[in-house]
């Protein structure tokens, strides 16, 4: 960046130049510096809103600091005020993920000219395009279609087709939009206005098929995003686009590219033509040390292969930002300089989240009835339980939250075999935690006291609008889901003191645990799977014991397992687990089958039945990280002594298992 002069720019000029002039005290430096032929353009996103509007979180039935859109609004209002130009988007997935979500689309449900929510709020901001992400599909594509009707802004997604794919991507059918070229006018550093022309891409992980096989199969398909973003820029180009900007549904992966890549971000900032993406997905921050030293990224500028890229987190956490200083060449711009970040809303203070800025009231405004009769939704009492239902210990030991999914899973299979040819094969039941801290942080978890159960507390047991499936497989394919499981763990060395139990980087969704069967975990053995699910060792065996009926599993016996959607259809990329050996499709949510399942009870009893321990390893003890409020419930593990042994990071605690 330069100033009239054309020398070089840096902080200490900024400070300098605002302190002597008042009125750009508040801008940008490419705002307030740039010349006649310049102009400051600033773009922000918002990804992964997951349906947050309010700072609330409805599991814990309380006031969040660290969620919702009504508090990003307040980021948005400050960094538009200090930039001469700015456009808005949005990056996708933000119409599931929260019990508002669930509310419209199981109870109140949208009609042909009804708002969502969600919509409202982003219609209040004023945004000027979005993006698809995989969550969308979630409730059906007549759902989508009605709630984005809705938008005062266009929604563009490039890679999902009507039908089956045509003979390239320019031929195809799509339901949306693949690009949209926003026309501006934007004011240089002179004051003088000059049009520019944006184009908007966007693009949602190919996966989505297997996601949501039950809303696509027969309706829609879809291209993998780099040779999709390769065949529609240049047409972008062709249109007139002074700048293209990606907004990619997709995380980032620094490995080689592969067709249909999930995460393929990077690689989509090689296209030749886009200038600059948003990203998404990962529930990530960009630029951000999460993404250092990996090749092609430059963490800390916030660069894709050159290219300048942000991702601003998750639920309304994060601004996106990128800020470039243009420069008219002839009737067209080019970037003479950029910048990137991703500011928050809140910050923490050890343990303590302390907000930054304050909700924009007329966001709050938008979907206060939504609110309040979300509050009432979830509140709806359903039965009672027992003994406490958490999930603070679901990475380490047989778990409660897991468990009362299991149950009602089995309950629910046991019902729907009758009659069929499957009837009187043994039932098991896989399930995982979802609510176990990682990147939601130490209040991540899940965590009923005894007494009634409300609809908030199965959202709070099972977050995914998923629906119940059940696959028949042999013993053998048994064993090598656990042995795919058990991939969340590091490996233990024999006589070594506190060593970390848990890798980080492994989804605790697809750490499912196996019920109504015993086995244990040897964790001195290597993972036989990495956790994308590639074969890392084939003659690795971490699972050992394995006993159906206090006897060891036959490898050939048959067994109905009762999981999800997302499991029986390949997701987590389980060994052999796919539609090929899917048995049971069922109309009903695993959701609504744990709220049938308490109200059948009446009282239920979530207590672990610690099926599953690790085999004790001589001289060796490990430590973990959990929230804080578990030390609580620590002496009530079964299988398993675990003792508190202080703080962690960002807020968590740490804890010690002796092996």
């Amino acid at each position: 960046m330069k100033n009239r002069s054309g020398r070089a720019l840096n902080r200490r000029d900024f400070l300098a130049g605002t302190a002597a002039i008042g009125s750009l005290a508040l801008l940008h430096p490419y705002s307030a510096f740039a010349s006649d032929n310049q102009a400051h353009l600033r773009l922000m996103e918002t990804t992964d809103l997951h349906v947050h509007v309010f700072p609330y979180d409805y599991y814990a039935d309380r006031p969040s600091d660290a969620v919702g859109l009504a508090r990003t609004a307040k980021l948005i209002q400050s960094f538009r005020d200090e930039a001469t130009n700015a456009v808005l988007v949005d990056n996708g997935d933000f119409l599931q993920g929260n019990p508002m979500g669930d509310y419209i689309a199981y109870e109140r449900g949208m009609k042909d000219g009804d708002m969502h929510p969600i919509i409202q709020a982003m219609n209040t901001l004023g945004y000027e395009a979005s993006t698809l992400g995989n969550h969308e599909f979630n409730y059906g594509l007549d759902f989508l279609l009605k709630t984005i009707n809705g938008a005062n802004f266009p929604v563009v997604s490039a890679n999902v087709t009507k039908g089956a794919l045509a003979a390239s991507p320019r031929d195809d059918e799509l339901f949306l939009k693949p690009y949209v070229i926003v026309d501006k006018m934007i004011k240089d550093g002179a004051g003088n206005e000059h049009p520019i022309r944006i184009g908007l891409i966007g693009f949602v992980p190919p996966q989505i098929m297997t996601w949501d096989r039950r809303h696509l199969e027969g309706n829609a398909n879809t291209r993998g995003i780099v040779e999709t973003a390769r065949a529609w820029v240049p047409e972008m180009k062709e249109a007139g686009a002074d700048l293209i900007i990606a907004l990619s549904h997709s995380g980032i992966d620094a490995s080689e590219h592969s067709e249909g890549m999930e995460n393929a971000s990077l690689h989509l900032a090689g296209v030749d033509g886009i200038d600059a993406l948003f990203t998404g997905h990962h529930h990530l921050v960009f630029p951000g040390p999460k993404y250092a030293e990996l090749p092609g990224i430059d963490a800390e500028k916030g660069t894709l292969f050159g290219k300048p890229a942000a991702m601003g987190g998750f639920w309304g956490s994060h601004l996106g930002i990128i800020d470039l200083m243009l420069e008219r060449d002839g009737n067209t711009w080019k970037i003479a300089g950029f910048t990137t970040a991703a500011p928050s809303i809140y910050e923490r203070d050890g343990r303590k989240i302390v907000p930054l800025v304050e909700s924009d009231e007329d966001i709050l405004a938008s979907v206060t009835k939504e609110h309040d009769d979300t509050l009432a939704y979830v509140r709806r009492a359903v039965g009672k339980t027992s003994a406490p239902l958490h999930s603070y210990f679901a990475l380490v030991a047989d778990d409660p939250s897991v468990q009362i999914v299991s149950q009602a899973q089995t309950w629910y299979i046991d019902q729907m075999m009758k009659g069929t040819k499957w009837e009187g094969l043994p039932i098991l039941s896989a399930a995982a935690p979802f609510k176990a801290g990682g990147r939601g942080g130490p209040d991540y978890y899940t965590d009923v006291a005894p007494g009634d159960v409300a609809i908030k507390n199965v959202s709070d047991l099972y977050l995914y609008p998923n629906t119940v499936r059940a696959v028949e497989i042999t013993g053998a394919q048994v064993r090598e889901w656990l042995e795919r499981s058990a991939g969340i763990f590091n490996r233990i060395e024999p006589g070594k003191p506190d060593q970390v139990l848990i890798n980080n980087e492994f989804p605790s969704y697809n750490f499912d645990v196996i019920d109504g069967m015993t086995y244990q975990i040897d964790l001195t053995q290597p993972s036989k799977y990495d956790q994308k699910g590639g074969v890392l060792d084939a003659s690795a065996n971490r699972i050992v014991d394995l006993k159906y009926n206090g006897k060891p599993i036959d490898p050939n016996q048959k067994f109905v397992v009762a999981t999800n959607n997302y499991r029986a259809g390949g997701g987590g990329n389980f060994p052999e687990i796919d539609d090929s050996v899917v048995i049971f499709v069922a109309p009903d949510t695993n959701r609504d089958v744990i709220v049938r399942y308490i109200v059948d009870k009446g009282t239920i009893n979530p207590s672990a039945d610690a099926n599953w321990s690790f085999k004790p390893i001589e001289g060796a003890s490990v430590v973990f990280d959990t929230g804080p409020k578990a030390k609580a419930f620590m002496k009530d593990v079964k299988g398993v002594t675990i003792e508190a042994v202080g703080d962690g990071e960002e807020g968590f605690a740490k804890y010690r298992i002796t092996m």
